[in-house]
């Protein structure tokens, strides 16, 4: 059976990684709201943990997971391993004798404990007291609010976490609070807004990316590029020889190297080493997005036989994010790189057959499965594929930090 599980990033005060947690759906036809609690969670767990692995979903870092009142009682987080597993406490729990004896024994056992959507009442005294991290979402909840509540918990020792921050002023207000942890979107959005000057750098970069994705661009020119720039030349070495491509011996050439990723693969890590560069100061999280993005809507593309080149749906989900990563507007972005017309109206309008593949994959991003299902029949997709699709588009993502 296959698992819908989305993943959002939850930042530290550096915006690097923390961990994720992980978005649940058994399936296209059952929506979670009627899926009883328990059975969603154990699901969620056997197939993390035991069938799919949770270093394919998570990577190296912390899953966060919601656990309804019945499994906390049964204790079911002690089956798993406290070095990848927070517990989340869901906000409907009730604070009773076996929940409370339950908890205390899990945080004892050095498993992280959250509270999660957090309404400070004084019969949760109990559960604050073995509560590692509180979260607060300042979309129920704005950050004006919670001031006293901020200050309280602080005082207790518990580390905040402002959850569905949206926009960076959201980011900072919550930082300046003192919120030690941040969960949403806001760091896939333009920081400023504005029309802002290229550097000439950086237009070197949007050109190399948008130069290698053309369709007519020829093979001595890629070699050209990587062979006269040692950086490139190094992470390309690097790549070729990383656990992503196992081979008996190791590549020690650059000719050996380009020939056996090919064409394709040279053209995708010269992209991926501009946007790296591009990307320079902002979160990693953004640069493994847009990898994801891209990668899942060529996976897309090339299995249902779409009328569009796989690669340029690659194109199209690599830039998808360009506006954040050079804190500018997507209009004025897309009138200074030499993209094609119809990838530049897609990243500004999202509309059209080509703007359905971009609006998938951000709902999956968010957990959205009520959009995923409006739209899958849209692009001719089959439901029970995005799973193994977004799982693969995960792995590939993860597995290019030696571009880093």
């Amino acid at each position: 059976m296959d698992i819908y599980v989305a993943r959002q990033p939850i930042f530290d005060i550096k915006k690097c990684i923390f961990g994720y947690e992980l978005l649940f759906r058994s399936d296209m036809n059952n929506f979670f709201p009627e899926i009883e609690e328990n059975l969603a969670t154990s699901k969620l767990l056997s197939n993390s943990f035991f069938n799919i692995g949770i270093e394919k979903i998570a990577g190296s870092n912390l899953a966060f997971i919601n656990f309804p009142q019945e499994l906390l009682i049964k204790q079911v987080p002690l089956m798993f391993s406290q070095d990848k597993l927070v517990v989340e406490i869901l906000e409907d729990v009730e604070p009773l004798a076996g929940v409370i004896e339950a908890c205390q024994e899990i945080a004892l056992n050095g498993y992280i404990v959250v509270l999660d959507d957090f309404f400070y009442k004084p019969a949760l005294e109990p559960l604050i007291e073995v509560a590692d991290i509180i979260k607060i979402d300042v979309q129920a909840t704005p950050l004006e609010e919670v001031g006293d509540v901020v200050k309280k918990m602080t005082v207790k020792g518990v580390d905040l976490l402002a959850e569905k921050v949206e926009t960076h002023d959201e980011f900072r207000q919550a930082l300046d609070m003192g919120f030690r942890y941040f969960q949403g979107f806001f760091f896939s959005k333009p920081e400023v807004l504005k029309s802002k000057e290229i550097s000439t750098s950086q237009m070197h970069l949007l050109e190399i990316m948008a130069e290698v994705n053309k369709e007519d661009f020829k093979f001595d020119k890629l070699e050209k590029m990587i062979v006269r720039d040692a950086s490139i030349s190094y992470k390309l070495m690097r790549l070729i020889n990383s656990a992503f491509y196992k081979r008996a011996k190791e590549i020690s050439s650059i000719r050996q190297a380009i020939v056996m990723i090919g064409e394709t693969g040279v053209r995708r890590f010269l992209s991926l080493i501009a946007m790296a560069g591009l990307a320079s100061g902002k979160p990693d999280e953004l640069i493994k997005v847009s990898l994801i993005r891209a990668k899942f809507c060529e996976h897309l593309g090339s299995h249902i036989g779409s009328r569009t080149d796989p690669s340029e749906l690659f194109t199209l989900g690599l830039f998808s994010l360009i506006d954040a990563i050079m804190d500018d507007s997507m209009e004025n972005l897309m009138s200074q790189i030499p993209l094609s017309e119809d990838i530049k109206d897609v990243l500004i309008s999202k509309d059209g057959e080509l703007g359905n593949f971009l609006v998938l994959i951000e709902s999956y991003e968010k957990g959205d499965w009520n959009q995923i299902q409006k739209i899958v029949d849209n692009i001719g997709v089959h439901e029970d594929d995005l799973p193994r699709h977004y799982l693969a588009s995960l792995n590939w993502a993860d597995s290019l930090n030696v571009l880093q």
